[in-house]
């Protein structure tokens, strides 16, 4: 467990900032999961630039566009990644595309679920506008109740268990092996993939990755998977309790890692910055690793 901490500073940033309008980039490869609109929908899906990345909102048509491997050095483990941005936008570059490409590069079949996001203004001045009064407005009640988190993410839970039904599906094609299935997630990513971890039902990630995402406590099953867990102290959207979350995953008997930077900030993701935290993927890696995750593996039918 690397716990390194200091006194919070100022994260360092990428340099471009501020929101500008984009048209919607081709996503040939994304395949619809077939998981309806949700009935709130309004505004159609739109996207913008930010920090030199980007992002998607008004997300109602819920998709997974597979980034595999090479064959000749696929493992045969698989990673859903979903990008954060509070449910109200997708990281989709730095939280998403990114890091399959990484995971890629590793052997990993890595794929970008687009999950279905709550409706926002469709003028992305007002977009701005909203985004500022929730991160000014008190702590949501879901960030620090676990019950109301989990009920809050029936929609996202529902993309979540699709996406892994169709990567078992296909995982002979994609040369996976369906028991070495796993989720990693990012901020609001990261609530979808925990939540996913306890009360997905037929999804039961074999391991998942929770990257400035959720501390607080949950009941933890006895079958958890291993938990991988990184992010920085000077992130100003961290709870400031501690790590519940480590000690359910402990008081459970389950895997867990911690990795807990000095500086970082919050949303880091595959951004190039001069802080430790950028070694978080290194350490993801080396973790699943240690589990067995990057040793090759024959594909079983699902």
């Amino acid at each position: 467990m690397t716990t390194t901490s200091a006194p919070i500073h100022a994260p360092a940033t990428p340099v471009q900032h501020g929101m500008t309008p984009i048209e919607i980039p081709a996503q040939p490869d994304a395949i619809e999961l077939g998981t309806g609109q949700p009935p709130e929908a309004s505004a159609p899906e739109a996207w913008h630039s930010e920090y030199g990345s980007m992002f998607a909102r008004n997300v109602s048509t819920a998709t997974l566009t597979p980034v595999l491997p090479d064959p000749a050095k696929a493992t045969g483990t698989a990673v859903i990644v979903a990008p954060g941005g509070g449910f109200m936008s997708l990281s989709m570059e730095n939280e998403g595309w990114d890091v399959a490409r990484a995971l890629a590069d590793r052997g990993v079949a890595a794929f970008v679920l687009k999950y279905r996001l709550k409706p926002t203004p469709e003028g992305l001045d007002d977009f701005a506008a909203a985004l500022r009064s929730m991160l000014a407005g008190p702590r949501p009640s879901h960030r620090h109740d676990p019950a109301t988190a989990l009920r809050s993410l029936d929609v996202q839970i529902a993309d979540a268990r699709a996406a892994f039904a169709l990567v078992r599906s296909r995982a002979t094609e994609w040369t996976i092996d369906p028991e070495r299935v796993g989720m990693v997630g990012f901020s609001a990513g990261a609530m979808l993939t925990v939540a996913t971890a306890l009360v997905g039902e037929d999804a039961n990630p074999a391991f998942i990755g929770d990257v400035y995402g959720p501390l607080a406590a949950f009941e933890v099953p006895e079958d958890a998977p291993p938990l991988f867990i990184a992010l920085a102290a000077d992130d100003g959207l961290m709870d400031p309790s501690g790590f519940p979350l480590v000690e359910s995953w402990r008081a459970a008997g389950r895997p867990v890692e911690l990795h807990f930077y000095e500086q970082g900030g919050h949303g880091f993701g595959m951004y190039p910055k001069e802080t430790t935290s950028t070694d978080w993927f290194d350490s993801f890696v080396s973790w699943m690793r240690m589990h067995g995750l990057l040793e090759r593996a024959e594909p079983t039918s699902p």
